[in-house]
């Protein structure tokens, strides 16, 4: 039953006491309204009105039914203005997600560039690592996010992927701090520092395999994400990690960022939100993320275009 539907048609023969002219005021025919306040008196187990060939008149129970009705038609009402608001963009809730790497200055960045945007929309902010909002993008629990790629995006839309150049974060007394850029094979002997797998496991096996590649095997993987955590690592193991520019805290003289030789290593991060619900909120929120992002990109953006497969496999590069 159109519930909604039936509370008008009722507080509008409440109103007339005349089923014609509310029948009328409806734009719908008398027998129609007729069938739907006695459907409505059958759900509710209540007797709304009194009929006869001469008059209409509402009933103790109708009455007392009736203020009722019409705040529920007022709630109603406000709801789908509200609906229409949020579909132009002007107000509502938006749940957004940035993963937990992301820095503190590109934070500030994209809540200030959103509330510019959109200042009538409340903005509830998680910090989640892609793993987690590919969960909540897939349940409808999260609006849109920001992930790390490669990853399985089945069921999404994406905004431009960025692509950050990594570097490498060391001991200022390490043998490779004293070289302008490092190739990744000067680092073999060093543990290396990383993000649990469970957060993103395919932009983590696909970093491991690259250094693999250029000749850099860790002889230990530590997992941290925290900076202060992670400097503890560097400074009491023999230890590195990967990070864009400016990972390395300014004035910490224990710790050196350099980038790496020929750059093997890149972030690649893009908004992404359920396909097909990429209103202009969620759209509004994307074109800041990739403002604050491109801001602080060091390498080139990666085309905007359709993104290719990788092969023999469901991860999108």
């Amino acid at each position: 039953m159109d519930l909604v539907r039936h509370l008008q048609c009722f507080v509008a023969v409440a109103e007339e006491l005349h089923f014609g002219r509310a029948a009328q005021r409806l734009g719908m025919a008398q027998p129609p309204l007729s069938q739907r306040i006695q459907r409505l008196e059958r759900e509710l187990g209540v007797r709304l009105f009194e009929r006869s060939s001469r008059q209409v008149t509402i009933t103790k129970g109708g009455t007392l039914l009736l203020e009722d009705a019409r705040r529920l038609l007022a709630h109603s009402e406000a709801l789908l203005a509200t609906a229409r608001r949020v579909q132009e963009g002007h107000s509502g809730l938006l749940r957004a997600a940035l993963p937990p790497d992301i820095t503190g200055e590109t934070v500030a960045a994209i809540l200030a560039g959103f509330q510019e945007r959109r200042g009538g929309v409340e903005l509830e902010l998680h910090e989640l690592s892609t793993a987690e909002q590919l969960a909540r993008l897939a349940s409808h629990e999260l609006d849109v996010g920001l992930i790390h790629h490669p990853c399985d995006v089945s069921g999404l839309e994406l905004d431009q992927v960025l692509r950050h150049e990594l570097g490498v974060l060391l001991p200022h007394d390490a043998p490779a701090a004293r070289l302008g850029t490092v190739p990744l094979s000067a680092l073999t002997g060093y543990e290396l520092i990383l993000f649990p797998r469970a957060h993103a496991p395919a932009v983590h096996d696909d970093l491991l395999t690259t250094c693999a590649r250029h000749g850099y095997t860790p002889t230990a993987v530590r997992h941290g994400q925290g900076t202060s955590f992670t400097r503890g690592l560097l400074l009491s193991r023999r230890a590195v990690a990967f990070g864009p520019r400016g990972a390395h805290p300014a004035g910490d003289p224990d710790l050196v960022w350099r980038p790496l030789d020929h750059a093997p290593l890149a972030r690649r991060h893009s908004a992404a939100w359920p396909r097909g619900r990429g209103d202009a909120v969620v759209r509004a929120f994307a074109d800041t993320v990739t403002e604050a992002l491109a801001r602080t990109a060091t390498g080139p953006d990666l085309p905007a275009g359709p993104l290719h497969l990788r092969p023999a496999a469901e991860y999108w590069i």
